[in-house]
């Protein structure tokens, strides 16, 4: 059988591709090894938080700006599609400055934001812990960015794959890529020694991009291996997501407070640590000392597809344009998720994408 597209990975870019593509009429497949969104998106936090997290202005930071201001309108639709509650919460985020070098890196922020006309307060210890009590008595400073949200990732990509498949997006689960072919047609070839062909071939696959068989090139993208943890609140105490330069807390509704993350460098091993729990305790700790005292209800981790510019990679490869690839997300994955599925699908389908998406071409790396 024959299809528009045929999407390796089915997290959430995969499975937000796969829905705009069925959106514009066109033929998708799915193809993952897991199950849906069971990755990088089941493993994240959720949060939608630009001006928080991002390290200057420039083409990125433009990208996830625009991501951010589609999810209102992206959620309201899903979640009537679905009749799925998404968890988006909108009180906003605090970054935090708990030593002196934070506050330089503070202020630094400050500046360069309000240059660019973004939304955010400065706040001093005393107000930042009036707008979120919980936080810890030895904040200096804090930046409040009302426009940063959050969202229940878990439940997105569930309602992100089951909106395509609704549409008519088809979904192989358990379905392993052995090789991608480009001559003569566009082909996967499956483990199981099925094939499947396509008008174009989409790599999503995040953290396993890099691995896959009969590509143009090679794919400078390697697993990032993260743990968090959470614990639990009853009733809830936290409001805003908290964000110091170590790590942040995100707080959800039932009253469970998502801790993160490590950064490790270790390849396809999966794994969580007491070394990996101490520090995701410190982080809470630094940031609201009260955690200290709760449960920990879960730890877990996952990998983020990293590349060496931390940027992602985005659009036709420049040899073979039935090659499109939209990996590389690292930690923005969900934010990018709805917005990569837009650009992405309007590509396969012969269309314009609505940004330029040069600065993240595959080209700029040296062709591996």
């Amino acid at each position: 059988m024959s299809y528009d597209v045929g999407i390796v990975g089915g997290g959430i870019v995969g499975s937000a591709i796969a829905r705009e593509v069925a959106l514009r009429k066109g033929r998708g497949v799915v193809v993952d090894t897991d199950r849906p969104v069971g990755q990088a998106t089941w493993a994240a936090a959720g949060m939608l938080s630009p001006q928080a997290e991002a390290k200057g202005p420039g083409a990125f930071l433009d990208l996830l700006l625009q991501a951010r201001d589609l999810y209102p309108a992206f959620v309201a639709e899903l979640e009537e599609r679905t009749g799925i509650g998404l968890g988006y919460r909108t009180e906003g985020a605090i970054l935090v400055a708990i030593t002196e070098e934070d506050e330089v890196e503070l202020e630094k922020r400050l500046h360069w934001q309000r240059e660019l006309g973004l939304d955010l307060e400065s706040l001093t210890g005393v107000k930042a812990r009036r707008l979120e009590p919980a936080l810890s008595a030895k904040v200096r400073s804090a930046l409040y960015f009302p426009g940063d949200h959050q969202i229940e990732n878990r439940l997105l990509g569930k309602a992100l794959s089951f909106a395509a498949a609704a549409l008519g997006a088809e979904f192989r689960v358990g379905a392993a890529v052995q090789k991608v072919k480009v001559d003569p047609r566009p082909t996967l070839e499956m483990a199981d020694g099925t094939t499947i062909e396509a008008e174009t071939i989409v790599i999503a696959a995040g953290s396993w991009s890099g691995t896959l068989l009969g590509m143009p090139r090679t794919l400078p993208v390697e697993p990032v291996h993260g743990q968090l943890m959470s614990v639990t609140a009853v009733p809830p105490v936290f409001r805003h997501i908290a964000v110091s330069p170590r790590g942040y807390v995100v707080p959800r509704s039932d009253g469970r407070i998502i801790v993160g993350t490590t950064v490790e460098r270790i390849g396809f091993r999966p794994k969580v640590t007491p070394v990996g729990l101490q520090r995701l305790a410190g982080i809470a700790v630094e940031i609201a000392p009260f955690l200290g005292n709760l449960p920990v209800e879960a730890h877990w981790s996952g990998f983020r597809p990293g590349t060496p510019d931390g940027l992602p990679i985005l659009g036709p490869d420049p040899d073979e344009p039935r090659v499109i690839y939209a990996t590389g997300h690292f930690r923005n994955g969900i934010l990018l998720g709805p917005l990569t599925g837009q650009l992405i699908a309007a590509i396969a389908l012969g269309e314009s994408a609505s940004v330029d998406l040069k600065p993240f071409a595959i080209d700029r790396f040296p062709r591996g």
